[in-house]
C-alpha cells in the first residue's frame, strides 16, 4: 500500500491501511524533524583557523603585538594572543565567519608565553554586526569556564548550538597576575537556509491541489525574525469552521486550532496555547507543531508544551490553501483580515514541503502575495541597556528656534524609575523637566515658576516597547505616548536659544547633577532597554556614544537590549499570580492556599489532627491532605474530643432509602458523591491513623448472598471502582456480615441476618474500616422483587482520625546504613521535613545527586544543621547553629526548602536561614540518582539515631515499612514520645525516665498537657510590654563564594494568636515594634471593627488593612490568627475564613524588638490614635512567634524581658462558659466495633420505618448506651485517681518547636479537666 505527499496532505488508498499510512509518515516526518533540529549528524569542523585578519575586532588592544587577529588557536606570532587595553572596562573579541554558520563548541587558551588568559567569559552572537544576543540555556545568562594558565585547552560543547555570522567573547575575569588573554576556536559547520522576507503587507500562499484537504497528521516547522510584537506567520481555514492558526500576539506566540464544526465552536472545540513572550526582539526563533489526531506538540526555541485538542473531531479539513504571513481576503488583492507578519521566516516546512524553495523556483503550488523577497533584510535600530539603578546617559542639547522636541522608545519592567531629566533656559528662571514612571504610569513634571504634573499611559512596564514624544512650541508643551492622542500644557514662557547647550540626562542621575533636582524626580533609576532617541528631531548615534565621541554614560551595554521575561513559564505554583521588575520575580500568592517565594508552602494543615494540636475546637476547616502537593486546599468538618480529631467528610446520602423491586441482573443502583474529590479522599484516607464507614442496612425477605452457592445479589464498590462483598469489619476477604463476625446473627446457619430471608424486618448494620477500601463509592442493591421483599440502607459519613506518619518512624543503628529511594523530583522547588532524635556528634541525615548538582543535609556538629545544594553555580553552604545541644536525645525538628528564588533551613524554633538565589543564576535542579537516607553513597558519616514523619515534596514516606526490609535499620524508636503522647498549644513533647512531660516554655497555655489558657483582666492605663532579647547565637549562613543576592532576601515570618473580649472601643489590642521605629499594631475602630495598620516606611506612611467582620467589641471572647511570611498576611477571625493581604514591596519587619499588650507609650513615631486608645477588657493565650507575653507577666514575675504597668489580674475571659458544644455533645470511638455505634460525631439522622422497628430499634440502642456510659464513667474514674499523679509539668525546658507551628487554640473548655498520659 502506498502513501505519498501532496499539497500539504496525502492521498489515501484504502481504508484498511490509512491508518498505517499515517503512522509510517508521522514516524518519517518526526525523523526528518529531528535531524534536522536534533544535530544528529556530524557538525565539529574548526571555523577560525582559516579566517583572515579582517575577520577579527575587539573593543581595544594592549599593542599592535596583541591585535585581535592573533586570537587563533594554538599560534605564536606576535604577542601569543589578543589582550585588550588595562583601562577596558568592558573588553570583547569579536569573530566574523565567513557565512552564516552553526556552531556547536568554543575552545580558548590563554596569550601564549604569559600570564595572561581569561577565567571566566560569556558569548554573544548576531547575525548582522549589531544586535547582539547573550547566549543563555534554559532562560538563565550562560557563563564558561575558562583557563587556568596560558596554553592548555579548555573546550566547551555548547548546551545548545548557536547559527550566526558574528561572535564576541566577554571577558569576566582574567588571570589575576597579567589580566585578560586570549586564543580561541569555534567548531560547527555550514548551515544551509531558505529565507523569506515579509514587509507586513505580503503573505505566501501554499494552495492544494484538490479542494478541500482533511488530515489526521500535520507537521509545519519553521524560524522567524521580527522586530513587531503582532503578526499572522500560518493560517489555515475550512468552510466547516476548522482552521489552524499560528501569530504573535503583544510578543506571545499564539498556536489557536479547531477540529469541530463552527456550530459547535460555543461548546468548547477551539484551543489556543501561548508560548515564549519578547518574540519581537529581531532573533531568530524556531517552532515546530506536531499534530497527530487530538495529540498536539508545540515547540518553540527547546520548549515544548504538549496538550489535546477541545471538542469531538480528530482531523483538520482545510480547503484550497494554507497561509504563511498573513491572512487575504479572498477577492481582495492586497486586503488582510489581520495584521501582517513583518520580519523574516527560515526554513517554512508544512509537512514535509520546504515552502519557501518551493517559492524560490516558482512552482505553482505557491503564489506569493505582495512583496515577497528571499533575502533577509537588515535594519535593527540600535539600542542600549540600562542594566542597574546607577546607569545613565548624558546628551547634550542643542536649542534652537525657541523649541525643544525629543523621540525615543523604552522597554521595562520597573514600575518606578527615572526616564529623563532636563534643565532648559527660559525668560526669567530655568525649565525643569522630569519624565519618570511612577505606578506604570508616565508623569511628566515641569518646575518653572510653579510645578506641574502631567500624566499620561498606563502600564508601560508592561515589557513591551513603547514609542514616547515631548515638544515643546509656543509656550506649550506636548507629551504623547505611542498612539494615543497628545498631552498639553501652557508653560507661559519661551525657550530662550543661546550658544551653550544644555544636557539631556537618560536613566538615573550622576553624582554630578546632585543639586539640580534630577534626584528627587524618582528615587530608582531607569532599568529597561532605549532606542530610536531622536533630540530636536536629529537622530542619536549611540556607537558614537560607545566610542566616547558623543555625551557622557555610565553602565550601558550598546547595541543589545538585555529585557527578559522572568514569567515566561512562570515558576510561580499552585496558581499563583507572576509578577517582575527588571531583575526580579515575585509571586502573588492571594487565594491560592500557599504562601512563600514561589507559593509552594501551604497555609492551610494537613489534617484535622494538626488542628487539634494546636488546640483547636470543633467546626469547619480549611485542610492541605498533600502539603505542598498539587492537590488544593478543601473544607473539612473537624470534631474534636479530648484524645483524638475526627475527620467527618459527608456526602449526598444522609437519609435511609427503600428500596423494591430490584434484581441480580437488574440491582438497584445508588452512587455517593463526596463533599472531597476522590483524589482528596484517597490522600485523606492513606495518610490517617484510622477510617469508618456505616453502613445501615435493613432487609425483609432480601438476600444479600444465594443461599444455594453463595452468590452476591447485593454488593459495593471501593474507591478503585472495585466490588466488594463484605458489610463490616476491617477483613476484606470475609464474605460475612458484621453479626457474624461477632458471633450474634440471629440463625448461626447463615453469616447474615438478612440471609434467612424472614418476613419480618432484621438488621444487617456495619462498621467498614479496612482503610484501603474507603470511602465506599456505589452500592448496588438486588434480591427485591418477590412478594414483600423489601430492603432499606443509609450509607454514614466518612470518618478518618490519626496521622499515620507524624510517629513513623526508623532507628538506623548500624551506621553508614541507609534506605534507597527514588531521586527527588525537584527541578524548581523541593522541600523536605521531619524530626531526628540522636546522640551522635555528626552524620547525615540525607543525600541526593545528580551529574553535577546534589543535595546533602547533615547534622554537622552536636549544635549545628548543615543543609548545602548546588544547582550549577557551586555548592552553597546553609548552617544554623543552636543555643543548645541537637544531640539530648530529644526530638528535633529540621525543615529545608529550595525554589528558584531562595533557599531555607529551619531548625526547631530558631530564627530561619535563608538564602537568596542570585538574578542570573542556574534555577533547575537536576538530581538523577539515589536519595540515600541516613548516609551517603560513598558510605561515610552515616546517621545513627532516629528519624521520623518524614515528608519529601509533600508527600510522607513509610519509614516503618522500609526499615522492614533494611538490614541495621529497626522499626520505630524508643522513648515514651510517641503517638500515645498529648502536647498541643505548642507544647513540646520531652522524654523522661520512666514517662514523658510536655514542655509549655514556649505556649501560650499551661498544665500538664498545656491547654490550660493563661488569660488577664486589663484596665485603661493597663500594659504588658514584652521584650525580645537578641539571640546569642543566631543560625550562620555560608556559602562557598560570595552571592550579592544572599543579603537582599530575609523573608520574616510572624504568628500572632491571642483571644480578648471587650465593650470598649477604640482600643489598642497589640503592638509591635522593631529597632527601626517600624511597627505594627492591631486595633479596635470606634464602630468595633478590627485594623491592622503595618508602618515599614517613613516616606510612605502607613498600610492599613481592615478585615471583613461585625462589631468585636460586644462583650464576646474574640480570637485573633495572624500570619505574616513575607509580605503575605494572612487574618483569620474568630473561625471564620481567613482573610488575606500583601504588603508593598521592599517592605520589611525584623527584628521584632518588643510587643505591647494594653496602654502603649507616646513615642513621636507613633500615631496618636495609638497612644491615645488603651484597652479595658481581658486578653487569653497572647502568642507571638515563640514568646508568650502575657504568661511570661503574670507566671514569671523575675523575668527581666517582662515590664507591667498598672492593674493586672488574672481572668477566665468567660472561657469557662464557653465550652466546645460540638464536643461535648457527641463523643466518638475509640475502636472501629459495633458496640460503639453510639459514640459517633454526628446523630443518627431519622430513619423512616415503621413504627414497630423503629420502637425495638431505639430501646435496645437506648438501653446499650446508659449501659456502656456507666461502665466508661467508672473506669474513667478510676484511671484518672491512678495516672493524676504522674502528671508533670516543665515550663522551663529549652524552647523546641512543634511541627503545627502557627494559630493556637485559646479556649479553655471544660474537656481540660480530663488530662491524663496515655
Amino acid at each position: 500500500m502506498l502513501c505519498r505527499w501532496d499539497s500539504g496532505g496525502m492521498e489515501r488508498f484504502g481504508a484498511g491501511s490509512r491508518r498505517r499510512c499515517w503512522l509510517f509518515a508521522f514516524a518519517a516526518l518526526s525523523v526528518l524533524g529531528s535531524a534536522r533540529t536534533g544535530n544528529n549528524y556530524p557538525c565539529d569542523d574548526p571555523l577560525v583557523a582559516g579566517l583572515p585578519q579582517t575577520s577579527f575586532d575587539s573593543s581595544s588592544r594592549l599593542s599592535s603585538s596583541h591585535s585581535a587577529h592573533f586570537a587563533k588557536f594554538n599560534r605564536r606570532e606576535g604577542g601569543g594572543g589578543w589582550s585588550p587595553a588595562p583601562e577596558d572596562q568592558q573588553p570583547w573579541l569579536q569573530l566574523t565567519l565567513r557565512d552564516r554558520l552553526e556552531v556547536t563548541a568554543i575552545s580558548t587558551q590563554g596569550r601564549w608565553g604569559s600570564e595572561h588568559w581569561v577565567r571566566r567569559y560569556q558569548l554573544l552572537y548576531s547575525d548582522t554586526g549589531h544586535n547582539w544576543r547573550q547566549y543563555r540555556h534554559e532562560s538563565v545568562l550562560w557563563t564558561f569556564t575558562g583557563n587556568r594558565d596560558a596554553d592548555s585547552e579548555i573546550h566547551h560543547k555548547l548546551p545548545h548550538s548557536i547559527r550566526t555570522r558574528f561572535l564576541r567573547l566577554v571577558p569576566l575575569q582574567g588571570s589575576p597576575r597579567g589580566g585578560a588573554g586570549l586564543r580561541v576556536e569555534l567548531y560547527g559547520c555550514a548551515y544551509k537556509s531558505d529565507v523569506a522576507d515579509f514587509d507586513g503587507r505580503s503573505a505566501l500562499l501554499y494552495r492544494f491541489n484538490q479542494k478541500s484537504m482533511s488530515t489526521a497528521k500535520d507537521v509545519i516547522s519553521l524560524r522567524f525574525r521580527s522586530q513587531q510584537a503582532e503578526g499572522v506567520l500560518v493560517h489555515g481555514a475550512g468552510q466547516k469552521g476548522d482552521f489552524i492558526t499560528l501569530e504573535l500576539q503583544q510578543g506571545k506566540l499564539v498556536l489557536q486550532l479547531n477540529l469541530d464544526d463552527a456550530k459547535l465552536l460555543s461548546r468548547g472545540g477551539l484551543t489556543s496555547v501561548s508560548l515564549g513572550s519578547l518574540l519581537d526582539d529581531d532573533h531568530w526563533h524556531s517552532v515546530l507543531i506536531e499534530r497527530f489526531n487530538k495529540q498536539v506538540n508545540f515547540t518553540l526555541d527547546h520548549h515544548t508544551q504538549h496538550f489535546r485538542t477541545q471538542g469531538q473531531e480528530d482531523t483538520l479539513e482545510l480547503d484550497y490553501e494554507i497561509s504563511f504571513g498573513g491572512i487575504p481576503l479572498p477577492g481582495k488583492p492586497g486586503t488582510f483580515l489581520k495584521e501582517n507578519f513583518h520580519g523574516c521566516l527560515e526554513n517554512l516546512y508544512c509537512n514535509g514541503v520546504n515552502v519557501i524553495d518551493q517559492a524560490k523556483r516558482r512552482k505553482p503550488q505557491i503564489f506569493s502575495v505582495g512583496n515577497v523577497t528571499f533575502q533577509c533584510s537588515e535594519t535593527q535600530p540600535v539600542a542600549v541597556t540600562f542594566h542597574s539603578s546607577d546607569s545613565f546617559l548624558i546628551l547634550p542639547i542643542n536649542l534652537g528656534m525657541e523649541t525643544f522636541s525629543l523621540r525615543l522608545q523604552i522597554r521595562t519592567w520597573n514600575a518606578e524609575s527615572l526616564i529623563f531629566h532636563a534643565t532648559l533656559d527660559q525668560e526669567l528662571q530655568p525649565l525643569i523637566l522630569c519624565l519618570h514612571l511612577n505606578d506604570g504610569q508616565l508623569l511628566l513634571a515641569l518646575h518653572a515658576q510653579t510645578q506641574t504634573i502631567i500624566p499620561v499611559g498606563s502600564r508601560i512596564n508592561d515589557g513591551q516597547w513603547h514609542s514616547v514624544g515631548l515638544d515643546i512650541k509656543d509656550q506649550q508643551i506636548f507629551l504623547s505616548v505611542d498612539r494615543q492622542r497628545p498631552v498639553s500644557a501652557d508653560i507661559g514662557l519661551r525657550v530662550i536659544s543661546h550658544k551653550n547647550s544644555a544636557m539631556l540626562t537618560l536613566g538615573g542621575c550622576p553624582e554630578s547633577l546632585n543639586g539640580t533636582g534630577c534626584e528627587s524626580c524618582s528615587p530608582m533609576g531607569f532599568q529597561g532597554c532605549m532606542r530610536l532617541i531622536f533630540v530636536n528631531n536629529h537622530p542619536v548615534d549611540l556607537l558614537q556614544v560607545q566610542q566616547g565621541m558623543l555625551g557622557n554614560y555610565n553602565q550601558l551595554d550598546f547595541d543589545v537590549c538585555s529585557i527578559q521575561d522572568r514569567c515566561t513559564p512562570s515558576f510561580c505554583e499552585h496558581g499563583g499570580q507572576c509578577y517582575q521588575s527588571w531583575s526580579q520575580l515575585y509571586c502573588n500568592c492571594s487565594g491560592t492556599g500557599y504562601t512563600g517565594a514561589t507559593c509552594h508552602n501551604p497555609i492551610y494543615r494537613q489534617s484535622c489532627e494538626a488542628y487539634w494540636k494546636t488546640g483547636r475546637p470543633s467546626g469547619t476547616y480549611s485542610i492541605d491532605v498533600d502539603g505542598s502537593g498539587p492537590l488544593e486546599p478543601t473544607l473539612v468538618n473537624c470534631s474534636m474530643t479530648v484524645d483524638r480529631a475526627w475527620t467527618v467528610v459527608s456526602h449526598n446520602q444522609t437519609q435511609l432509602i427503600k428500596v423494591r423491586g430490584s434484581t441480580l441482573q437488574s440491582p438497584y443502583t445508588w452512587t455517593l458523591n463526596y463533599t472531597l474529590p476522590l483524589n482528596h479522599l484517597r490522600n485523606l484516607v492513606t495518610t490517617s491513623d484510622h477510617c469508618q464507614q456505616e453502613v445501615v442496612y435493613h432487609c425483609r425477605r432480601s438476600r444479600l448472598f444465594d443461599n444455594w452457592d453463595g452468590t452476591p445479589l447485593s454488593w459495593w464498590v471501593d474507591r478503585d471502582g472495585e466490588k466488594r462483598t463484605y458489610w463490616g469489619g476491617f477483613l476484606p476477604g470475609v464474605q460475612q456480615c458484621s453479626c457474624s463476625l461477632e458471633g450474634n446473627c440471629m440463625d448461626m446457619n447463615y453469616f447474615c441476618n438478612c440471609d434467612a430471608d424472614r418476613d419480618t424486618w432484621v438488621n444487617d448494620t456495619g462498621l467498614l474500616s479496612y482503610k484501603d477500601h474507603l470511602p465506599m463509592k456505589e452500592i448496588f442493591i438486588g434480591d427485591t422483587n418477590r412478594t414483600d421483599s423489601e430492603a432499606a440502607f443509609q450509607i454514614g459519613l466518612l470518618l478518618c482520625h490519626g496521622d499515620r506518619y507524624l510517629w513513623n518512624s526508623a532507628s538506623f543503628y548500624q551506621g553508614p546504613l541507609y534506605f534507597h529511594i527514588p531521586s527527588l523530583q525537584s527541578d524548581l522547588s523541593v522541600d523536605i521535613s521531619f524530626y531526628f532524635k540522636t546522640s551522635s556528634s555528626s552524620g547525615v541525615f540525607l543525600e541526593n545527586k545528580g551529574q553535577q548538582d546534589f543535595i546533602r543535609l547533615e547534622l554537622s556538629s552536636p549544635s549545628s544543621v548543615t543543609f548545602i545544594f548546588d544547582v550549577g553555580d557551586g555548592p552553597i553552604n546553609l548552617t544554623l547553629m543552636s543555643p543548645e545541644p541537637l544531640n539530648d536525645r530529644q526530638w528535633h525538628y529540621v525543615q529545608v526548602d529550595r525554589n528558584v528564588k531562595e533557599a531555607l533551613l529551619q531548625v526547631d524554633n530558631l530564627t530561619p536561614q535563608i538564602y537568596g538565589a542570585p538574578h542570573e543564576g542556574h534555577v533547575h535542579l537536576q538530581l538523577s540518582t539515589t536519595l540515600f537516607l541516613g548516609g551517603t553513597a560513598s558510605r561515610q558519616r552515616g546517621f545513627q539515631g532516629c528519624l521520623r514523619a518524614l515528608t519529601l515534596n509533600g508527600l510522607s514516606l513509610d519509614l516503618e515499612e522500609r526499615a522492614k526490609t533494611t538490614p541495621g535499620v529497626s522499626v520505630g524508636c524508643p522513648g515514651h514520645c510517641n503517638s500515645d503522647s498529648v502536647c498541643l498549644n505548642q507544647g513540646r513533647c520531652v522524654e523522661e525516665r520512666n514517662s514523658y512531660a510536655c514542655d509549655c516554655s514556649h505556649s501560650a497555655h499551661t498544665g500538664p498537657h498545656c491547654r490550660t489558657a493563661v488569660s488577664a483582666a486589663f484596665e485603661s492605663s493597663s500594659s504588658v510590654t514584652f521584650n525580645f532579647e537578641e539571640r546569642s547565637s543566631r543560625g550562620r549562613s555560608e556559602s562557598s563564594k560570595p552571592s550579592p543576592a544572599r543579603t537582599e532576601v530575609r523573608r520574616t515570618r510572624d504568628r500572632i494568636t491571642f483571644g480578648f473580649m471587650t465593650r470598649h472601643a477604640p482600643a489598642v489590642l497589640l503592638l509591635a515594634q522593631t529597632h527601626t521605629q517600624r511597627y505594627m499594631a492591631i486595633l479596635l475602630a470606634k464602630n468595633g471593627s478590627l485594623h491592622i495598620k503595618y508602618h515599614l516606611d517613613q516616606g510612605r506612611g502607613s498600610d492599613m488593612f481592615s478585615p471583613k467582620c461585625s462589631n468585636l467589641a460586644n462583650e464576646q471572647l474574640h480570637w485573633i490568627h495572624l500570619n505574616r511570611e513575607g509580605l503575605d498576611v494572612s487574618v483569620q477571625i474568630d473561625y471564620g475564613l481567613t482573610q488575606r493581604f500583601t504588603l508593598p514591596p521592599s517592605s520589611d519587619f525584623s527584628p521584632i524588638r518588643n510587643v505591647t499588650l494594653g496602654k502603649i507609650s507616646e513615642a513621636d513615631f507613633l500615631d496618636p490614635e495609638i497612644t491615645r486608645a488603651g484597652f479595658i477588657g481581658c486578653l487569653t493565650s497572647v502568642q507571638y512567634n515563640e514568646a508568650a507575653p502575657l504568661k511570661d507577666a503574670l507566671l514569671n514575675h523575675r523575668s527581666s524581658r517582662v515590664r507591667v504597668s498598672g492593674r493586672l489580674s488574672e481572668s477566665s475571659c468567660g472561657t469557662h462558659s464557653t465550652p466546645n458544644v460540638f464536643s461535648t455533645t457527641h463523643s466518638l470511638p475509640d475502636q472501629a466495633g459495633k458496640g460503639n455505634r453510639a459514640k459517633e460525631p454526628l446523630k443518627e439522622a431519622a430513619h423512616n420505618e415503621s413504627a414497630l422497628i423503629g420502637g425495638v430499634v431505639a430501646a435496645a440502642v437506648f438501653t446499650a448506651v446508659c449501659a456502656v456510659g456507666v461502665v466508661i464513667r467508672f473506669l474513667y474514674q478510676h484511671r484518672r485517681s491512678t495516672v493524676q499523679s504522674t502528671i508533670t509539668e516543665k515550663d522551663h525546658q529549652p524552647s523546641l518547636e512543634h511541627p503545627y507551628r502557627t494559630e493556637l487554640n485559646l479556649h479553655k473548655s471544660a474537656r481540660d479537666h480530663r488530662e491524663y498520659f496515655i
